[in-house]
C-alpha cells in the first residue's frame, strides 16, 4: 500500500509539473509573436542602414579597390580580438545558451595567437564563463531580456573607441538568433573592421546620392558608428525572439514528456494496485481454507 500512495504522489508531481510546463509554453508562444514583430520591423531599418553604408563605401573606393578609412582597415595578423556574446537572462531554454557558448570557445582557439577581450550580456553566458575563471572585460546582465538601444550602444561603444585607439584589431559579435518557430542558428559577425566584401551592392542606384569629397571621412565614421550600435541592438532583439523559440520548443517537449510519464506512472500503478489486490484475494481465501 506504501507503494501505491508513492506512486500516487509522484503522479500527482508529474501533472504538476506539466501544468506548469504547458503554462511556460503558451507564455513563450505570446512573447515570441510580439519579439518576432519588433525583430522583423528593426530588420527592415537595419538592410536600409546596410544599404546607405555600402552605397557610401563604393563611393569612397580608391584605385586599389580598397576603402581607405580605419573603420576598414583589415590588419591580417590581429594581436587583440574583441568578441562579444549574447546570451539568455533566464535558462529552461534547451541548448540556446550553450550554442553561442560553444561558438565562442571555438572562436577563442580560432584566435588563440591574439589576446581575447571577452564581453558579455546576458546571465547565463556571464555565469558560465565566471565560473571557468575567464575574465570579461565588460558585461551587463538584465539586457538581452529588455532590449534597449542606448544601453546597447553604450556597451558597444567603449570597444568601438578601443578599435578606433588602435587598442584592439577586431571585434566579433556572436549570438544565437532567429530563423522562424522552430529554429535558430548562430551568428557570429564581424562588427570592426568591415568586411569590404560586404560592400558590393551592384543594384545601388549612386545617382541618387551625392556626397562631397570633404564629408565623406566625416559621414562615413558617423555612418558606421550608428550602424555598429543599431547592429548590437538588432542582435538583442533577434536573440531575444530566438530565447523565446528556444523556450516554447523546451517547455512543449517539457510537456510531452511529462504526458508519456504520467502514463507510465499510472501503468504501474495499475499494476501495483492489482498486484496488492491479489495479494488480498489470496489472503482471504487461504484463510478460509484454513478455517474448513
Amino acid at each position: 500500500m506504501a507503494n501505491l500512495k508513492e506512486i500516487k504522489r509522484k503522479i500527482s508531481s508529474v501533472k504538476g509539473t506539466q501544468k506548469t510546463t504547458r503554462a511556460m509554453k503558451l507564455v513563450s508562444s505570446a512573447k515570441l509573436k510580439r519579439a518576432e514583430e519588433v525583430a522583423k520591423r528593426s530588420k527592415v531599418y537595419a538592410l536600409k542602414l546596410t544599404e546607405l553604408l555600402n552605397e557610401i563605401a563604393q563611393k569612397m573606393n580608391n584605385s586599389s579597390g580598397e576603402i581607405d578609412n580605419i573603420f576598414f582597415y583589415e590588419n591580417p595578423n590581429p594581436k587583440v580580438v574583441d568578441i562579444v556574446f549574447v546570451s539568455a537572462d533566464k535558462g529552461l531554454c534547451g541548448g540556446f545558451n550553450y550554442q553561442t557558448i560553444k561558438r565562442v570557445n571555438k572562436l577563442r582557439k580560432e584566435y588563440s595567437n591574439a589576446t581575447i577581450r571577452l564581453s558579455g550580456i546576458g546571465k547565463k553566458g556571464i555565469a558560465f564563463f565566471r565560473y571557468n575563471n575567464i575574465d570579461m572585460i565588460n558585461q551587463i546582465e538584465d539586457l538581452s531580456a529588455s532590449p534597449d538601444y542606448d544601453k546597447a550602444s553604450k556597451f558597444i561603444s567603449t570597444l568601438v573607441e578601443d578599435f578606433i585607439q588602435g587598442k584592439t584589431d577586431k571585434i566579433i559579435l556572436v549570438y544565437n538568433g532567429y530563423v522562424n518557430m522552430i529554429t535558430q542558428e548562430i551568428v557570429e559577425q564581424q562588427l570592426l573592421p568591415v568586411d569590404s566584401s560586404t560592400v558590393e551592392l551592384k543594384s545601388v542606384s549612386m545617382s541618387e546620392l551625392e556626397v562631397e569629397p570633404d564629408d565623406d571621412d566625416t559621414i562615413i565614421d558617423a555612418l558606421v558608428k550608428k550602424y555598429i550600435d543599431y547592429t548590437m541592438y538588432y542582435a538583442l532583439l533577434n536573440s531575444l525572439a530566438a530565447e523565446h523559440s528556444a523556450r516554447m520548443q523546451a517547455m512543449d517537449a517539457a510537456t510531452n514528456n511529462a504526458g508519456e510519464m504520467v502514463k507510465k506512472l499510472t501503468v504501474k500503478y495499475n499494476k501495483a494496485r492489482q498486484e496488492a489486490i491479489t495479494t488480498e484475494l489470496i489472503e482471504i481465501i487461504s484463510g478460509m481454507e484454513s478455517l474448513k
